[in-house]
């Protein structure tokens, strides 16, 4: 995507996006959810949630680009936006390298933005790192009630594998399927990692779920998040699963 003058007016729907453009080019972005919470002290107009997005106020905003992901926002909200002639630039982003594409198609192609010194970064962090094999085997819940665990071809769960632990669900046929708590309490695993988004999973809510087995609490932001923080995310996340024994 290519803009003859680059947008002035962006408005995110997506909060790794957010952080991403707002640490990149501080007061381009006038709209975010109600979810984007990174930078600290954003100052933006705020637009609803990533699933239920207020397309009249978005539109209201008059952004020049409006930037969203297949899996965070619904189509026909998008649809509503391209109808009301606003331009949206869609990411699709299953892995680490195609993050790094991303970011890149976002910021420098749709923003018109210089490319920043943190990709830069994190892409040396992770590259970087060592070539593991698996090490340990962890079911990977994002909900409860009902429980809902990583399945195949997800973001997280390649992070995960490059720092040798194996999602037990990486082959199943969802992406994010629903297996009963018996189920995965039986499936074989040797560890559980608990993310604190979506679901809050913390230490007095989750591990109790999985008697006798090393549970490993994570920071959502630094697994499921492709921005900023992803050139912290490999320390973080080894440093928290090495806790986990």
């Amino acid at each position: 995507m290519t803009h003859r003058t680059p947008p002035r007016r962006v408005v995110s729907l997506v909060p790794s996006l957010t952080e991403a453009v707002a640490r990149t080019a501080p007061g381009l972005l006038v709209g975010a959810t109600d979810w984007c919470s990174e930078p600290a002290g954003l100052d933006v107009h705020r637009i609803g949630g990533t699933k239920n997005p207020d397309t009249e106020r978005i539109a209201a905003l008059a952004p020049d680009l409006v930037i969203a992901n297949e899996e965070e926002n619904r189509e026909p909200d998008l649809a509503a936006l391209r109808a009301a002639g606003i331009e949206v630039l869609v990411t699709e982003v299953r892995t680490l390298p195609q993050a790094f594409r991303e970011l890149a198609r976002v910021l420098v192609e749709g923003c018109g933005l210089s490319r920043p010194a943190w990709l830069d970064e994190a892409e040396a962090a992770w590259r970087e790192l060592p070539v593991r094999a698996a090490e340990r085997t962890a079911v990977v819940p994002v909900w409860r009630r009902p429980w809902m665990v990583l399945g195949s071809d997800t973001f997280a769960g390649d992070l995960l594998a490059r720092l040798g632990v194996r999602n037990l669900y990486a082959d199943h046929a969802d992406r994010y399927p629903r297996i009963p708590l018996d189920a995965l309490r039986a499936a074989g695993a040797d560890l559980v990692v608990l993310p604190d988004e979506p679901y809050r999973f913390s230490s007095e809510d989750g591990p109790e779920a999985f008697p006798g087995l090393p549970a490993a609490l994570v920071s959502g932001r630094y697994l499921t998040w492709y921005g900023p923080s992803l050139a912290g995310a490999p320390g973080v996340l080894a440093e928290a699963l090495a806790a986990a024994r």
